[in-house]
C-alpha cells in the first residue's frame, strides 16, 4: 500500500483526502491512499523518517508546521527555500525534500482572477493595491506572488514582530499596525487561521466598503465555505472569494509530483468540496 498524508494541528477541517483519494481512484493509483493525521511538533522528525525508509511517499504540510519542518528536511526547492515555507514533502534520490506549491497555486489563482497573457508577469497585477493579513506559514507565499508580480503589498499581522520578520525578507512591503488600513486597497487577503471556527471574526472596520463591488475580500479558507470575514465582506455588498481554488490549484502540483500525473478540476471534484 502506498501511503500519502496530510499532516496539521489542527487538522480536521483539511479536505485534502477527498480530492487525493478520488484522484487516486479516478487515474487507477490502485493501492494508494491518503489520509490526514493530526501531529505534534515534536512528531515531526519521525514523519520525515518515514518519508526516508518508503513508509509514506508523500505528505502535505498545513498550519502550523510549514516551517516548522525545514530543519528535519535533506533539501529545500528554491521557492520553497526562499519562502521559508514548506506545504508538500517527496522523496528524491534518497533525499526527503521540501516543495512549496502553494506559491504556484497562488500564482494560478491570481492569473484566473486577473487574466494576463503571460502567466509569469501577470501585468494586471501591477496595478492593484494588495492588503494582506496574517504572518503564518502561507503568508510568505502569497507575498512572493504578488512582489514578483509587481502588486504593491500592506501586511499586517496580531503579532507586529512577525510581519516585521516578514519584511526583512521583502523590502518593498509595508507593515502597519493591527487595526490600522492602508490608504487604497484594491484586494483584502486574509491568510490567518481566524474563521476556522464559527465565532471568530477579523476586528478590522471595513465599513467605508459598503457597496463597492471592486473590492474583492478573498479569504484562503475552504472549509468552512464562508468565514466571518467573507460574510461581512458579502453583507457590505463586496465580491468574495474563498480559499477552494488555490487550494485545489496547490493540490493538482503537489499530486503531479508524487505521481507525475497532472490531474483536472471538473465538476465532480468541485463537488466534493460543497
Amino acid at each position: 500500500m502506498k501511503k500519502y498524508l496530510v499532516i496539521g494541528n489542527p487538522i480536521g477541517h483539511s479536505l485534502s483526502p477527498l480530492i487525493h483519494n478520488h484522484w487516486m481512484k479516478k487515474y487507477r493509483l490502485f493501492g494508494s491512499i491518503y489520509e490526514k493525521r493530526k501531529v505534534e511538533e515534536k512528531d515531526l522528525k519521525n514523519i520525515v523518517k518515514e518519508i526516508r525508509d518508503d513508509e509514506i511517499i508523500g505528505v502535505n504540510v498545513t498550519v502550523p508546521f510549514k516551517k516548522l519542518i525545514i530543519p528535519f528536511l535533506d533539501e529545500l526547492h528554491p521557492t520553497a527555500k526562499k519562502t521559508e515555507s514548506v506545504n508538500t514533502l517527496f522523496k528524491v534520490k534518497n533525499k526527503v525534500v521540501g516543495y512549496n506549491t502553494d506559491e504556484p497555486g497562488f500564482a494560478q489563482t491570481m492569473w484566473e482572477l486577473f487574466p494576463d497573457k503571460d502567466y509569469k508577469i501577470l501585468a494586471s497585477l501591477k496595478r492593484k493595491n494588495i492588503f494582506v493579513l496574517g504572518a503564518g506559514g502561507v503568508t510568505s507565499s502569497i507575498i512572493y506572488t504578488l512582489e514578483q508580480r509587481g502588486a504593491k503589498v500592506f501586511l499586517s499581522n496580531r503579532t507586529k514582530k512577525k510581519a516585521e520578520e516578514l519584511k526583512k525578507k521583502y523590502t518593498e512591503i509595508d507593515v502597519l499596525d493591527w487595526g490600522k488600513r492602508p490608504p487604497v486597497c484594491d484586494v483584502v487577503i486574509n491568510t490567518t487561521s481566524i474563521g476556522l471556527t464559527s465565532n471568530e471574526r477579523i476586528d478590522i472596520d471595513f465599513n467605508d466598503c459598503n457597496g463597492d463591488k471592486n473590492k474583492l475580500f478573498y479569504d484562503l479558507t475552504y472549509n468552512p465555505k464562508e468565514t466571518n470575514f467573507l460574510k461581512e465582506a458579502r453583507l457590505r455588498g463586496n465580491n468574495t472569494m474563498n480559499g477552494q481554488k488555490m487550494f485545489l490549484n496547490q493540490a493538482i502540483h503537489a499530486f503531479n509530483l508524487w505521481t507525475n500525473i497532472t490531474p483536472k478540476i471538473d465538476d465532480e471534484v468541485v463537488k466534493l468540496l460543497d
